[in-house]
């Protein structure tokens, strides 16, 4: 960050929870948006954009550069572009949805989807109840499951953007996680998880990854459910990677030196062909 005169700006869903600080790996040097939402507190992506735009803006009009850092797909693109979020549910929709899948069955709801929008039930199984339910809350309120534009991710950025992704071989990368288990647990991440555990949480922080699993089963048990949440979700965040307009993949496994000085580079190129 001295280099570029930059603040960090994180889009990690989790990180920005309070009380939490080793489940989330939160960082040893400030970062805007990290542990600043109570645990009992609900968050949306329409919140965190607009605290992400907020903090954005504010490290740009005083000169500097924000980096926007995180592997939550969606919280990234919350903080880079303008979001055309689907409708939220009228007040007990959700409630009175999930009791006419119960009463239809999975295939029943399904079918009444296929009536009111045909392409959204084309995308969801009709034995994912989530998904069937918020595709009829959605079909109700006048918007689609499968609109016709990809209403996530916008033309462009909010700002002049230099998108890097850092990717890493699929070995190296299981191996890096399991180290980070261990030394999160050497840490005192039960005593964390169980300690929050114990309080009123909300339905986001309970999704915390490895908050549930520290804090109720025995150590070893946690420890690979842990580690087997995370490789998953690994390699879900290498899927939306290949999917994102980036300038370039670079190769984790290099010394952050090395990367830190190739993503420089790569923003000063950048400026010089915008400024022809």
């Amino acid at each position: 960050m001295d280099r570029t005169g930059g603040e960090v700006v994180s889009a990690d869903s989790a990180a920005l929870y309070a009380g939490i600080p080793v489940l989330t790996a939160a960082p040893d040097y400030p970062v805007r948006l990290v542990g600043v939402v109570p645990l009992e507190r609900e968050v949306s992506v329409g919140e965190y954009a607009e605290l992400a735009h907020e903090a954005i803006d504010e490290i740009a009009a005083a000169g500097g550069t924000p980096v926007v850092a995180g592997g939550t797909g969606l919280y990234l693109r919350a903080a880079l572009a303008h979001l055309d979020l689907p409708p939220a549910p009228e007040p007990g929709a959700r409630e009175r949805w999930s009791r006419l899948y119960d009463e239809l069955g999975g295939e029943g709801a399904h079918a009444l989807l296929a009536e009111r929008d045909a392409p959204a039930a084309a995308r969801v199984h009709p034995n994912d109840r989530r998904r069937v339910v918020r595709a009829l809350e959605l079909a109700e309120a006048g918007a689609s499951l499968a609109p016709a534009v990809d209403r996530l991710w916008g033309e462009s950025f909010r700002r002049p953007t230099l998108l890097v992704g850092l990717d890493l071989d699929a070995a190296a990368l299981d191996a890096r996680i399991e180290e980070r288990v261990r030394a999160m647990i050497a840490a005192g991440a039960v005593e964390e998880a169980r300690a929050a555990w114990s309080r009123p949480l909300s339905a986001t922080a309970r999704k915390v990854l490895g908050l549930e699993e520290l804090a109720t089963l025995p150590l070893e048990e946690a420890a690979e459910a842990v580690a087997q949440a995370t490789r998953r979700l690994a390699r879900y965040q290498r899927k939306w990677l290949r999917r994102l307009p980036v300038v370039a993949t670079l190769d984790a496994g290099r010394r952050p030196e090395e990367l830190a000085d190739e993503i420089v580079a790569l923003a000063g190129a950048r400026e010089r062909v915008s400024d022809r």
